[in-house]
């Protein structure tokens, strides 16, 4: 008798499984064929080789007029299938595209790959509850750095913003004091990145002035304990790759640290950077600069919350798209610990160097900017810098502007005058694609082998 009933029971609970389960596939469960055609569009355009000299997008001009997405060729490629090289071309080299990762993703297409709906956050905040930030998005920030071991999170607020340009001025905005006579002065190290002169320049507020030079704010009769300085420190620099430590000091004197280029990709990991406010960009992380996605750590609230505000006024806040992406693509960096991709770019810039050094030992009108290897804390080994950028010189005491002396040898570099620096300078940028890369030593190979020095063997 028990075991009738017990044969029972056991048939009236499968009978209301599979009830349950039918119910639920035909009234709630979707067919994810609705993602079929968007996959079928994003691979068709991935598939086309472009013989491996351009690349071929979804949103390539035509594709509203039913036409294939058409090969975008690189600089010095032309034809339908970017075949076909420009003898002579003129090089690029002033641009920071960091094109130099993209096969790594095109290696993960699967793992980095996002399908979103139509209708994903449309509100303008996460949760209705008034948010701009996406609280998976700052987890895995954390985790990041956690991993990395480049900078402390803890007790730090976190806020994002459109590349680390919008944050660079929001971050001024916060420090810059206000209702005062006297405007804040704006100071960093020669040679410094171009952006924060031209920043403040264009903005032209009366709560802020570009001065400069540190060291030179720093022997001047100006500087005193009154005057409110904010000095923007950054490290690795930009354009010549050094690990930067503040020059001022004193209770009138606020910080910005940009560390967008402290990644092992670029510099060794010497350190966890324990800033009041730090910034850090994806462009620089992943490759990604078109997602223009940055953020910034801050330790002070009300910094913090001037931040927010000044972010919520001018953009109300970033993407909720661009958070998917950045979301999806932090999980793959952080795969393994990051090994994967950290390797691979160090491997890559490390190799580019080895050639760019090569070639530039050869010659006595040009030098480059040499930094001593150190110990880096994330590959547990002393390995040498491989910066973003080659901060080269002109040493002929006629060649008086070496911007445009590559200029005329077809090598568009970076103005060092641009740098607050001598026009003896030029940047040249080492992160663009591998084309890129191939033509500017091509091009480089020519113009040193003038000097009657044979460069052909390496």
């Amino acid at each position: 008798m028990m075991h009738k009933k017990v044969l029972v029971a056991v048939s009236i609970i499968l009978n209301l499984v599979f009830t349950i389960h039918i119910l639920y596939n035909n009234t709630t469960t979707w067919s994810p064929t609705w993602t079929n055609r968007a996959a079928l569009e994003a691979e068709a355009a991935a598939s086309v080789s472009c013989s491996g000299h351009g690349r071929s997008y979804v949103d390539g001009l035509g594709v509203l007029d039913g036409h294939k997405p058409p090969c975008e060729c690189h600089d010095c490629y032309i034809g339908k299938d970017c075949s076909v090289l420009l003898k002579d071309c003129p090089v690029d080299a002033n641009s920071g595209d960091p094109l130099f990762l993209e096969p790594f993703w095109i290696r993960k297409a699967e793992e980095s790959a996002v399908v979103e709906s139509g209708w994903h956050r449309m509100s303008y905040t996460f949760n209705g509850y008034g948010l701009f930030v996406s609280a998976e998005l700052e987890k895995i920030i954390r985790k990041l750095h956690n991993v990395v071991g480049n900078a402390v999170t803890d007790n730090r607020f976190i806020i994002f913003g459109a590349g680390a340009t919008q944050l660079l001025a929001a971050s001024v905005h916060a420090l810059s004091q206000t209702n005062s006579l006297s405007p804040s002065r704006l100071v960093t190290s020669v040679p410094y990145y171009n952006l924060y002169k031209q920043q403040a320049d264009f903005f032209n507020s009366t709560n802020l002035k570009f001065e400069g030079d540190a060291s030179a704010w720093k022997r001047s009769e100006r500087n005193d304990d009154i005057t409110q300085v904010i000095e923007i420190v950054t490290s690795p620099n930009n354009p010549d790759g050094k690990l930067k430590r503040a020059v001022l000091d004193g209770p009138n004197v606020k910080y910005i640290h940009d560390y967008a280029y402290y990644w092992p990709y670029f510099s060794p990991i010497t350190r966890q950077a324990d800033e009041d406010l730090s910034l850090f960009s994806l462009s620089k992380t992943t490759g990604h600069a078109g997602s223009r996605f940055g953020w910034a750590l801050v330790k002070e609230k009300a910094v913090y919350e001037k931040m927010k505000m000044y972010i919520s006024l001018s953009s109300m806040g970033v993407s909720r798209d661009t958070q998917l992406h950045a979301l999806q693509l932090l999980k793959v960096v952080i795969g393994g610990r990051g090994d994967e991709i950290f390797r691979f770019g160090y491997g890559t810039l490390k190799k580019r160097w080895e050639i760019l050094n090569n070639i530039f030992s050869m010659s006595t009108r040009f030098s480059l900017e040499t930094i001593k290897p150190e110990y880096c804390n994330y590959f547990k080994k002393v390995r040498e810098f491989t910066p973003s950028y080659a901060w080269v010189k002109c040493e002929r005491p006629e060649d008086t502007d070496c911007y445009e002396i590559f200029k005329a040898a077809k090598i568009t570099g970076r103005n060092g005058e641009m740098f607050g620096s001598d026009e003896r300078f030029v940047r040249l940028s080492l992160i663009r694609s591998q084309d890129d890369f191939d033509q500017l030593i091509a091009m480089l190979k020519k113009f040193v082998s003038k000097e009657a020095v044979v460069v052909d063997s390496i």
